[in-house]
């Protein structure tokens, strides 16, 4: 009678305690030579058996039926079926007689209705012991998710520390990271530009060494781990290993992605201020040529709608013009040095509690945990297909994390727009000096924070329209000596921002009494008639942070 040698072992859970492959045909060999059993040819696997369709094994059970072999010699039946289709498939051979005989070391079997028996019961152990530690493996992987415990590899900038099965952060590699979070946020880097920054600080691929790929930089930029959730099978959890960076940039850096698309090709910047300005007249971009030795500037002229008559202007005039616009909104020394006592008054005096600006962020946070639950029961009940269950776990989850942080900030006092004001005032005091110098790149720079992108080049004239904070010191200048004395005052509710946000689009200069049209402006309270000034209420729509200025006759 022939055999055929068969050994399998899979890298599953089940058989972390099987003999390895050489072990098998070790034993197995010897096995076949104190039996004197003849073996035709030896057949290896390394498959999980818990699920028909294994190749080699069916290539075995064809060759047996085509009559080369009537016997099998394997460890234990385990090894030959862990599931019904298979065991099957065995135990009708050996009805029909085309298996004479199954050999095992570690089990006994005749082709016997005991024998049959037996192997029947041994095959459904093994089903059973695989279908109850795949219930036991899933038990346990859906506690670790209650837990906040990711079950698997972490992403580049933690490390799954063996010692006690945790995740910790990698201090080095986590600083990279969240400073090319933040780089991409600012929306003036590609996704190239961001693995060649990851390459200079040592973050390449593992097995290669290369550069990150910009599939795996957008991974990395849509990894919800990196502000304390995960996912996981496509569902979003919530981690309880450390954030690297924040859910805002998280929220700040997926809106670049969306905006963009597709990666833009690095802007050609012949001469420093291209880019900063468009045509007056057709809104397309403004370029730059170089002719007998001097650097003009011109409308692309690139319109589609409208034939651009507009002229070239000399680098010379358009630098004089800009440095003329800037000091504009240059802030004198003792304006800036009266607003910033102002605002050390203000965080000096912030004690009241913020119990009232959270508690509206609170519900809706309390709102949030009592629908999850909801919405698994609805999933469990059937009531919402799979899709929509993960779709809006998402969008509650994300939403959560988001309150937690605005809570977490709000709660840390009133005073965070203490810092970005020092900074705008700091700005504002070096217009000045930035305009009288001959640095056109620092020129661009402020020009690009006063105006944005709403600056123009019309009739070799440069017009635009600055933000709302810029406006209030140019229109402030033009008061100056108008009256005996100026100072830089607060508004009438102090210097900090109000509760709530002002609505202010323009800039408004309200004299005493205000005329109708303006009374009111941006949420700001006009004082008295008696102070014969007038009132310059500053703060973008939306915004929480503002200043105002304010003349007053004394």
């Amino acid at each position: 009678m022939n055999y055929f040698l068969y050994c399998r072992k899979s890298t599953d859970v089940e058989d972390k305690q099987v003999l390895s492959i050489e072990a098998q045909l070790s034993e197995l060999r010897d096995f076949a030579t104190r039996e004197n059993l003849a073996i035709t040819e030896t057949f290896i696997e390394k498959q999980s058996a818990k699920i028909p369709g294994r190749p080699i094994f069916n290539k075995m059970i064809e060759q047996i039926e085509k009559g080369r072999a009537q016997g099998i010699i394997a460890w234990h039946p385990d090894r030959l079926a862990r599931n019904s289709v298979d065991g099957g498939k065995i135990i009708y051979l050996v009805d029909t007689g085309t298996i004479a005989a199954l050999r095992f070391p570690t089990f006994w079997f005749e082709p016997t209705p005991q024998g049959k028996f037996m192997l029947n019961i041994s095959f459904g152990q093994s089903k059973y012991y695989i279908d109850s530690l795949s219930e036991n493996t899933k038990r346990g992987l859906r506690q670790k998710l209650r837990r906040g415990e990711y079950p698997g590899r972490v992403p580049v900038g933690y490390i799954n520390d063996s010692r006690d099965k945790s995740i910790a952060v990698d201090r080095k590699k986590a600083k990279i990271i969240k400073e090319a979070f933040e780089l991409y946020a600012k929306n003036e880097s590609r996704l190239e530009d961001i693995s060649a920054f990851l390459a200079q600080n040592g973050i390449v691929t593992r097995g290669t060494k290369r550069s990150v790929k910009r599939s795996q930089v957008s991974h990395i930029l849509l990894n919800p781990f990196y502000y304390g959730h995960f996912r996981f099978l496509g569902e979003i959890h919530e981690g309880k290993h450390e954030p690297i960076i924040t859910k805002k940039l998280f929220d700040k850096v997926q809106e670049v992605l969306r905006d963009r698309g597709k990666p833009q090709r690095k802007a050609n910047d012949p001469k420093l201020l291209c880019g900063l300005l468009h045509c007056g007249n057709c809104g397309m971009g403004i370029t730059a040529e170089v002719r007998k030795g001097h650097t003009y500037y011109r409308c692309t002229k690139k319109s589609k709608t409208v034939k651009c008559l507009e002229k070239y202007i000399r680098e010379e005039e358009l630098d004089r013009q800009l440095s003329q616009e800037l000091q504009k909104f240059s802030l004198p020394e003792d304006w800036a040095n009266r607003l910033l006592q102002m605002t050390a008054k203000e965080e000096q005096g912030i004690a009241h509690s913020s119990a009232v600006l959270t508690q509206a962020s609170r519900n809706e946070l309390q709102d949030i945990k009592t629908k999850l639950p909801r919405l698994l029961d609805s999933y469990l009940d059937q009531d919402v297909d799979r899709e929509d269950y993960r779709q809006k776990k998402a969008d509650l989850m994300s939403r959560k994390k988001t309150l937690e942080e605005k809570i977490g900030e709000l709660e840390q006092g009133r005073n965070s727009w203490l810092g970005p004001m020092r900074e705008w005032l700091k700005d504002a005091q070096n217009i000045g000096k930035i305009a009288q110098n001959s640095d056109l790149s620092a020129k661009k720079v402020s020009a690009k924070k006063i105006f944005g992108s709403d600056l123009h080049l019309s009739a070799k004239k440069i017009t635009g329209r600055p933000a709302i904070q810029w406006a209030a010191i140019a229109a402030a200048h033009e008061k100056t000596g108008k009256m005996p004395v100026c100072n830089l005052l607060e508004r009438v509710s102090g210097v900090g921002p109000p509760s709530v946000p002002w609505e202010g689009t323009i800039i408004a200069v309200i004299r005493h009494p205000p005329s109708p049209a303006i009374a009111g402006f941006g949420g700001a309270k006009p004082a008295d008639a008696r102070d014969g000034g007038i009132r310059l209420a500053v703060a973008p729509k939306g915004a929480k942070a503002g200043f105002g200025l304010h003349y007053t006759k004394l």
